[in-house]
């Protein structure tokens, strides 16, 4: 069911342990909002944990705190929240931990902001803003929980990455009214923004110089595509939480209104992450392959032959070029 957050700030309030879980192949709002969310739980002196099934990504790895993140829970709890989460699938391997509370008829809820979220939990908060973060720090007042200067430094987080900076379409004036109240709650932006978009080691320095050299374009040079293999990755010494905002760069050719990751997880399978400029709906492709998103940003994984998959996904935006 579709529920208002002071609801769900009401149930989870009433919970003595809490199991928080976010989307596989996690990013700054994912980890903004779980780790954000189990503060406010702290701070309110209920038990938690989170969890999410991969590695930490190398860049996110200096969040303060993100080592307390688990790939499995540890210990009994009786409400699990999703969070920046569009469905059950996303969690992974830990899709079959959220099958088993459904099946022990433990509670669950799911809080997100994509557009393409399918209503997967017992009771439902989806609304569609900059970054998830937004509807957590909503969640964390209607809990009474203080936004002190740890809160604020997680939220602050995935309000960055995920607004882009702040130079998305959906960037609104609550979205710098948040940062606003983060900042004044101590924390510093200044910093945030060097770690996340300033910053790089050598070998990400490498492995984009070498995949920005590759792109390849299509259909009037609208749509152009880079392709990330994992023999780049190696030869570079590079991991995959190195390609964060690879695609960005693509998209900022002048004549391009569409542009595309394909990154090699393993032989035969890609991570295909989308993004367009001005009036391509990009979470409507990503949806042809079973993906989601926003519609300026989302994703799908395809598998096959490299060319194969570039064939596919070459088809399916001119599609929607034109």
């Amino acid at each position: 069911m579709n529920c208002s957050l002071e609801q769900i700030a009401g149930k989870i309030k009433s919970a003595t342990s809490v199991l928080i879980m976010t989307h596989m192949r996690p990013d700054g709002d994912a980890f903004g909002s779980s780790l954000a969310l189990s503060t406010a739980l702290d701070n309110l002196g209920i038990a938690n944990e989170v969890c999410v099934e991969t590695d930490i990504p190398s860049n996110l790895t200096f969040i303060n705190g993100i080592d307390k993140v688990k790939k499995a829970p540890t210990r009994e709890y009786d409400l699990l929240v999703t969070v920046d989460c569009s469905d059950e699938q996303r969690l992974g391997a830990l899709q079959s931990e959220f099958l088993l509370a459904k099946r022990k008829k433990i509670d669950t809820v799911n809080v997100d902001h994509h557009i393409s979220n399918i209503g997967f939990a017992k009771y439902n908060f989806v609304r569609e803003c900059s970054a998830n973060c937004m509807n957590v720090a909503t969640l964390i007042a209607d809990m009474g929980a203080p936004f002190d200067k740890k809160t604020s430094e997680y939220l602050l987080i995935g309000l960055l990455t995920d607004s882009g900076n702040f130079s998305h379409d959906d960037v609104t004036e609550e979205t710098f009214l948040l940062a606003a109240k983060l900042v004044k709650a101590g924390a510093d932006i200044r910093y945030y923004n060097y770690m996340l978009f300033k910053t790089q080691p050598k070998a990400r320095a490498a492995l984009y110089a070498k995949t920005m050299s590759g792109i390849r374009y299509y259909h009037d040079d609208r749509f152009a595509v880079i392709v990330i293999s994992k023999e780049n990755m190696e030869l570079c010494g590079a991991d995959n939480g190195m390609t964060e905002g690879f695609v960005d760069f693509p998209l900022n050719v002048d004549t391009v209104e569409v542009a595309a990751s394909v990154m090699e997880v393993k032989k035969g399978q890609y991570k295909i992450s989308l993004r367009s400029k001005e009036y391509v709906d990009v979470n409507k492709i990503a949806g042809v392959y079973g993906g989601g998103g926003h519609i300026r940003a989302a994703g799908c994984m395809l598998f096959g032959d490299v060319e194969e998959v570039l064939d596919k996904l070459s088809y399916t935006v001119s599609q929607y070029l034109n």
